[in-house]
């Protein structure tokens, strides 16, 4: 042990640890997530290129379905972690079971309204005659996993607020091997050709589903804790996730309007902006992970009415974010060399990335600290504020990036209003911080 390590103060030491037993485990599962897609596609690519298209339009159908209802993770584990908190462990589960209740009630909604609609979906996504009749079948398929997907996301919510993210890595490392086994085997083995694709990857989400409800039911049982639906608890999760869901689609709404901006400065500008956004991205998981952290330990200790702690823990994690944003920063700097080339071989492509990709690299210190301090607030259950502070920069953002063409702006100009965005946002969120509104003691806000 080194002397400075020996010299911080226990109370750091100890949050220190627990921000590292929480967040190392949540990037790996954040990680292995996106690595669905990444196997399907890699799969499907062999079958032909109209098959690899419509599994691109349906993909993205699918991913923006289950990440609108990320709110389920998000509002569960603040509403666990403060029962944790106050040392009611049934209670703590119960309100996760009524999560997960919600989560397979909108799953329902969702399968009911894809199945019809899907032809018209994938039309609006502009997929191509002939990539049209393979989307339409991978999204029929694949809708039937997403209420399978939503228990995954609040059943991890119930684990990260029992101060558990080993279980949900576990988990989808044991998710993303079945599903490369049964795409593999039902695509090329069974000659079934995407649908294959999309039975394996619905096969192991509802895989995924059951582990996590055996881990949860077993908890349950060990707490005496209810497993019947509870309307009322429901519904009481609903409306804490609402706000989250507000916040959510006001992001969407951000990440949308720049790609379509970047879309009309042309076919160079897009296909950079797609690159860079691929790297923001993957610097995302590592900044979420500190926030997913920061949800649990600062619910944890809301509700066991230690005030001075989540202050304690607050400023530990901004500094956790600012650190970690400068390596991010410094990383995609020293490394744009070798990690360009394996997106393009286009000089004109990388010469209008490099500029817009420094920007990226000087605003990363800034992420880090708009995801922690995002973490903080979800984990004190402050979503209404956070739904406003986000529809506030997308107010601000949304006029200055749609004026970029007009004006003559390029990628360049389109990421620092993307810096500007991230501004904004540790804006209200510091001035939120600062406030101490935030801090609510007791099992419930």
């Amino acid at each position: 042990m080194t002397k400075a390590s020996t010299t911080q103060p226990p109370s750091r030491r100890r949050h220190d640890r627990e921000i590292i037993a929480l967040a190392v485990p949540a990037f790996g599962a954040l990680v292995a997530e996106p690595l669905f897609v990444i196997v399907d596609s890699a799969i499907i690519g062999h079958l032909g290129t109209p098959q690899l298209a419509g599994l691109g339009v349906a993909a993205a159908l699918l991913t923006t379905a289950v990440s609108i209802f990320v709110f389920l993770a998000y509002a569960t584990t603040a509403a666990v972690a403060r029962r944790v908190g106050a040392g009611d462990l049934a209670s703590a589960i119960r309100q996760g079971m009524d999560g997960i209740w919600l989560a397979l009630l909108i799953g329902a909604v969702v399968v009911a309204a894809t199945l019809p609609l899907a032809p018209w979906l994938v039309d609006v996504f502009g997929a191509s005659d002939t990539a049209a009749p393979y989307a339409v079948t991978y999204l029929r398929i694949s809708s039937l996993g997403i209420p399978a997907m939503l228990v995954v996301l609040a059943a991890t919510g119930v684990l990260r607020g029992l101060q558990d993210t080993r279980t949900p890595l576990y988990v989808a490392i044991g998710g993303f091997a079945a599903n490369g086994a049964l795409n593999a085997l039902l695509v090329y083995g069974a000659g079934l050709g995407i649908a294959g694709s999309a039975w394996g990857t619905v096969i192991a989400q509802v895989g995924m589903a059951v582990a996590y409800l055996i881990v949860v039911v077993r908890g349950a049982r060990r707490h005496d804790a209810s497993l019947r639906p509870d309307l009322a608890g429901i519904r009481a999760s609903a409306q804490a996730g609402a706000p989250l869901l507000v916040r959510t689609l006001s992001l969407r709404a951000v990440l949308m309007i720049a790609t379509a901006v970047a879309a009309r400065l042309g076919d160079t500008d897009i296909a950079a902006h797609q690159i860079i956004l691929s790297l923001w991205s993957l610097a995302a998981f590592a900044l979420d992970a500190i926030a997913i952290a920061g949800q649990a330990i600062i619910g944890r200790y809301l509700g066991a009415g230690d005030a001075k702690g989540a202050r304690e823990a607050c400023r530990r994690m901004i500094q956790w974010g600012v650190a970690s944003g400068v390596v991010l920063g410094l990383l995609i700097v020293l490394a744009r060399p070798l990690f360009i080339p394996l997106f393009t071989d286009d000089s004109s492509v990388r010469d209008t990335l490099l500029p817009a990709l420094l920007v990226v690299a000087l605003s990363q210190p800034v992420a880090g600290v708009v995801f922690v301090l995002d973490g903080v607030l979800m984990g004190a259950g402050d979503g209404r504020y956070l739904a406003w502070a986000m529809i506030l920069t997308l107010a601000v953002f949304a006029p200055v990036a749609l004026l970029i063409p007009g004006l003559g702006g390029g990628l360049t100009a389109l990421w620092w209003a993307m810096a500007l965005m991230m501004a904004v946002r540790l804006l209200t969120l510091w001035l939120r911080m600062r406030s101490g509104r935030w801090i609510v003691t007791g099992a419930t806000r």
